[in-house]
């Protein structure tokens, strides 16, 4: 993987300029005398109720953080005396012109040394040279690999028809996904099968890290996948992972077909599936130290256009799961149906008014000469994402992070400007009624 570690001339003037400010911030915080204003604190305390419900529920999740590390060790002392191990596997690769990087992604996949290992490549009616790869690849590597390698060439159908193709073929315990432009890091099997401790388990989350991390818009999609999944070790002690994303997932095949295949009238067909999956009553969880690296958007069209499809994606799924919203019944944690949920839409709607909400904050700081609430988000900000880096499995790869952490608070709100333009335009295609596409981008590789 290319070494990014060295930042840009680009990326050191732009981080200049944001420790500029952010030290602005705390002189201004050190030297100016806070003024009273009646309204404008009025309007403080206004946003802060509004924004409690979403605060209560990371307040929630840091508590709930040290029980993951405390159950991961007792499920290791489990997994010895059962064998957990033992399941075998079956890795689905669906693949649509993705010749930049299929072959690396299969080599990434057979470099795990899983013993019992079966690898399906579906090529979804690609244009480019991803069926010559392919084919070439597997005849080369036919004698040497102790994996089984199945593969089909479809025409163009979309990645859940491709993934419900290859889950016919697939014989094994547990179904893996992976994307055809991530690597997997060698334990990262051995360490998601771990997860699959009981019966009742049926899904695990894997951690996926943005690899390319050369331009400003990969490390501030570094930075965010970090913080993102972190937290999903608090969904995980809850057995609450709602989101799994078919870069790094992983399935009990005997509850696939149980409950179904992959849905095609949905663009993101892995967040239904884990959510159909709670619905059922499974437990669902994840595996912080089964890694697999993603390449982001590298230019802001794509990135808008991806967050676009999450965002609509989510809603068919939330639209389509409403009756898990504030459920009553014993087979459904009351984390997901009546915290994890309901502020999954709360969020949209602070969202929504973001613009206001800044406005008032920001407004009653000049004014007011207020700035120790700032402060005090920026130190409490930057002292959580070191935590987070420090405990990361991959702490090496993302220490490029410690000296962004101070300016995160300015970086987030680039994220939540391309969050916005989702939000809205997604709002505006529910409100027309209409249907949304996958987006292709040009691949440069990891």
């Amino acid at each position: 993987m290319k070494n990014c570690h060295t930042p840009s001339k680009k990326n050191l003037l732009l981080l200049s300029i944001l420790y500029i400010i952010t030290i602005a911030v705390f002189y201004l915080a050190a030297t100016n005398i806070t003024q009273d204003n009646k309204d404008l604190a009025l309007a403080r305390v206004f946003v802060f109720i509004l924004l409690l419900p979403v605060l209560s529920k990371y307040i929630i999740q840091l508590i709930a953080l040290p029980f993951y590390s405390f159950r991961e060790k007792a499920q290791h002392k489990k997994n010895k005396l059962n064998n957990a191990s033992a399941l075998s596997v079956s890795v689905i690769i669906p693949a649509y012109n993705e010749q930049v990087g299929i072959i690396k992604t299969l080599q990434s996949v057979i470099n795990t040394h899983y013993e019992q290992l079966e690898i399906i490549i579906v090529n979804d009616g690609s244009t480019d040279n991803t069926h010559k790869l392919v084919s070439e690849f597997i005849e080369d590597e036919t004698d040497n690999c102790l994996a089984t390698i199945k593969y089909l060439r479809l025409e163009n159908g979309g990645k859940a028809k491709a993934l419900n193709k290859a889950l016919k073929l697939a014989t094994n315990d547990i179904i893996m996904t992976i994307d055809g432009d991530c690597l997997m890091d060698k334990k990262a099997i051995s360490n998601t099968v771990k997860r699959f401790d009981c019966e009742q388990v049926a899904a695990v989350a894997g951690n996926v890290i943005v690899g390319n991390k050369s331009k400003t818009i990969e490390i501030i999609q570094q930075l965010e996948y970090l913080c993102g999944f972190f937290l999903r070790r608090a969904d995980s002690v809850f057995n609450s992972v709602f989101i799994i994303g078919g870069a790094a997932a992983a399935y009990r095949r005997n509850v696939l077909l149980e409950v179904g295949d992959f849905c095609t009238d949905i663009v993101t067909e892995d967040i239904e599936m884990s959510t159909r999956i709670l619905e059922a009553g499974y437990k669902t969880r994840y595996a912080a130290d089964a890694v697999t690296y993603t390449e982001g958007p590298s230019n802001w069209r794509c990135l808008c256009d991806q967050r676009l499809r999450w965002k609509f994606g989510r809603f068919q799924t939330l639209f389509k799961f409403q009756n898990l919203f504030f459920s009553r019944s014993k087979q459904h944690s009351k984390y997901l149906t009546w915290l994890l949920l309901p502020i999954a839409v709360y969020a949209e709607f602070i969202l929504l008014i973001e613009v206001f909400v800044l406005a008032v904050f920001f407004t009653y700081t000049i004014v007011c000469n207020d700035y120790f609430p700032l402060v005090f988000l920026i130190t409490l900000m930057t002292t959580i994402i070191t935590l987070q880096i420090f405990f990361d499995s991959k702490k090496h790869f993302h220490r490029n992070l410690l000296i962004i952490s101070p300016v995160a608070w300015i970086l987030f709100l680039i994220v939540d400007t391309v969050e916005f333009q989702a939000l809205y335009r997604s709002l505006k295609r529910l409100y027309k009624k209409e249907n949304l596409q996958w987006q292709k981008w040009v691949r440069i590789g990891l």
